[in-house]
């Protein structure tokens, strides 16, 4: 394969390669890469939106360069600030040390282990000295870490930013610094710390890292990225059931993006299965083919066509599942407690949201009265087409 083939399959689904000229170089200089991308194990399950630079990583994996899927288990204690419109508390070490485990062992759902290098930031930066860090903080200013977006809008709203804030790029970079990667990969958001990245190899005399950004992969609700704390998301542990079904609820529209982030499928042919649904196919039809490859790439082809049918059985002949999480409570609890409570809806708003829209049922009777106390007795309750729970009262 040549460099402008190899070039081709790196520039594949992403965002922005910084600077694209370099990457050439090293293709032409190195016959492997080392291509870095970090996951902080903030929660225990990887969702399908790690899997956007997860699969990136697998594509050029298999071109035979060194894969560093670097775990923060350091940099989850301070904690990214990317994106967030306050501070939040560090995790603790032992929270951190389980989620990593849970890390490790799915990620090899789709990377090689015996090609992977798996690594832990605390192996340095726990041995890091007083000293080394306050060098390591002297390497940038404040007024450039105030030029990222979202301290610069914290700062302007007079919200605070905590100091430790401000070392997470910092550290960030600097295991770039100590693995001398060629190139980190990262979420489009993710494009301050990966060029601090750049910046701190210069600065510690090391060869510059070129930056790799990939597309956010929107969660269920098309609007914000899949995030576990937003309960949006996909896990790659769900099962397949599960799995199928919250693939099945995206809309029309957000099928597409998954479809290029997710599948696989070459730019031509997602242009023909368009094309299909223009001629006048089930656009549900389509969304099978997805979450059938989806699911085939975690499970096999066999889960993933008894989950199918499973979906048609349950679904389209409005069938209730036998099994269900089971609750129960005291009678005069109101009907959006319920729902909270019972783990169907994230909140009593989003119940009452359910409810106008008509997708809150009682035993497959759609329920109206938003301030609804359900009576004495065991029924099954619904949220949509995928969430039930049997409730009983007593």
């Amino acid at each position: 394969m040549n460099i402008e083939q190899t070039l081709t399959i790196f520039q594949q689904g992403t965002d922005e390669i910084l600077p694209l000229n370099e990457l050439k170089d090293k293709l032409k200089r190195k016959k492997y890469l080392k291509i870095k991308a970090g996951f902080d194990p903030t929660a225990p399950d990887l969702h399908l939106g790690h899997t956007v630079l997860i699969n990136k990583l697998k594509q050029l994996q298999d071109l035979g360069h060194e894969i560093q899927f670097l775990v923060g288990d350091f940099t989850a204690m301070i904690g990214d600030p990317t994106g967030k419109s306050k501070s939040r508390p560090p995790l603790s070490r032992e929270k951190i040390q389980e989620n990593a485990k849970s890390y490790t062992t799915q990620v090899f759902k789709i990377l090689d282990e015996k090609k992977t290098k798996v690594i832990f930031n605390s192996q340095w930066m726990d041995k890091l000295t007083s000293m080394k860090f306050i060098q390591l903080a002297s390497k940038r200013t404040v007024a450039r870490m105030l030029e990222r977006n979202d301290f610069k809008a914290r700062y302007k709203n007079d919200d605070d930013i905590a100091i430790h804030e401000f070392l997470y790029p910092l550290v960030q970079g600097y295991d770039s610094v100590v693995l001398e990667s060629d190139i980190e990969i990262g979420g489009t958001d993710q494009k301050f710390n990966l060029l601090m990245g750049r910046e701190l190899q210069k600065r510690y005399n090391k060869e510059q890292q070129v930056i790799l950004t990939m597309p956010i992969l929107e969660g269920l609700d098309g609007v914000q990225k899949m995030s576990k704390s937003l309960n949006n998301y996909i896990g790659i542990n769900d099962s397949p059931d599960n799995m199928f079904g919250k693939i099945m609820s995206i809309s029309d529209n957000l099928m597409w993006h998954y479809f290029e982030l997710l599948s696989f499928e070459s730019i031509e042919t997602i242009a023909n299965l368009k094309q299909e649904i223009k001629q006048g196919k089930n656009p549900r039809d389509i969304k099978f083919i997805l979450a059938n490859k989806i699911i085939t790439r975690f499970y096999n082809a066999e889960f993933s066509k008894q989950a199918q049918q499973n979906f048609i059985n349950r679904f389209s002949k409005n069938q209730i599942p036998n099994d269900m999480a089971e609750f129960t409570f005291d009678t005069g609890i109101k009907i959006a407690n319920l729902f909270k409570d019972a783990g169907l809806c994230p909140s009593t708003s989003n119940a009452y949201q359910m409810i106008k829209q008509g997708a809150a049922k009682i035993n497959s009777k759609k329920i109206t009265d938003r301030n609804l106390v359900p009576e004495i007795g065991t029924k099954v309750y619904q949220v949509g087409k995928r969430k039930f729970a049997r409730v009983t009262i007593k």
